[in-house]
């Protein structure tokens, strides 16, 4: 009954993360090359073979630069808005492309994808839970501010990915031109560490296992402030940080009997060629 998840990579310089059962699995978002996504993938002991779709959040290039390539590699159908398809500038065959309506889910398999819009200056964004069974993973990146729908899917969450892209006292005093703070802290912007960790504090399900810090700037944040924060507020869920250069961890995301904290539900491979789940 578990579902299997990684980030393969989180930030601005490429967003992907892979969500699957034992069976069937989907990517959110392809903003790794296609070669880059192959890699990672085989490093985790994880096959491409596995992957039935991919669901594109918007159209900046951080969650698209490599979907064309794999969806026409691996002749997979791209789950995109009609809007975001219309602004992306891709051009993929015909067959490819399956336009969702939010709120509905689209099923994959045994998996359950339903999308609901965002606040973010993309032309028609969405976030998006996935669900198998009885365990629901979420991927809540790219958030202007924490709305009554982000609120409504992430109480629902056994695993979440929650942007905490900046530190507030960070932004203010770096480098970024005026207008380019003002952008990111807007509320079509990002989701910053203290806005995140409200919504966490306030909105966590008790059964919440595995909380993924996600999209986290390079400049105005950094993982062992956002991790020491969060992890003061944790209780029984596990706080990892998604990183921006390397993928996570596969964590096996299941539903809690309880509440209370034990290790966390990692997958570790020796070789991945023995390893018949993932092939």
């Amino acid at each position: 009954m578990s579902l299997f998840t990684t980030s393969l990579n989180s930030g601005s310089n490429g967003n992907c993360y892979y969500i699957g059962n034992d069976r069937d699995a989907i990517l959110i978002d392809a903003g790794l090359s296609c070669r880059e996504t192959e890699k990672r993938m085989r490093l985790l002991g994880l096959s491409m073979q596995k992957v039935r779709a991919i669901f594109i959040s918007h159209e900046h290039s951080d969650h698209i630069k490599g979907v064309q390539v794999l969806a026409e590699k691996y002749d997979l159908p791209v789950h995109i808005s009609s809007g975001t398809s219309k602004h992306s500038g891709l051009r993929f065959k015909k067959q490819l492309v399956q336009h969702f309506t939010g709120y509905e889910p689209v099923q994959i398999g045994e998996l359950s994808v339903t999308a609901f819009p965002k606040f973010h200056d993309a032309a028609d964004p969405y976030s998006f839970m996935v669900t198998y069974k009885a365990v629901n993973v979420g991927v809540f990146t790219d958030i202007g501010i924490a709305c009554d729908r982000l609120i409504k899917y992430f109480s629902q969450c056994h695993a979440a990915y929650l942007e905490a892209n900046y530190d507030e006292v960070m932004l203010e005093n770096g480098r970024y031109p005026i207008h380019l703070k003002n952008r990111i802290r807007g509320g079509n912007g990002h989701l910053s560490n203290a806005q995140a960790l409200e919504l966490f504090k306030n909105h966590k399900p008790a059964f919440m296992s595995h909380l993924f810090l996600s999209h986290l700037s390079r400049d105005n944040n950094s993982p062992q402030l956002v991790q020491q924060l969060f992890e003061e507020h944790a209780g029984a869920t596990h706080i990892i940080v998604a990183s921006r250069y390397e993928a996570t961890a596969i964590y096996a995301i299941q539903p809690q009997a309880n509440n209370m904290k034990q290790r966390p539900s990692k997958v570790i491979f020796a070789r991945p060629e023995q390893l018949s789940l993932f092939q």
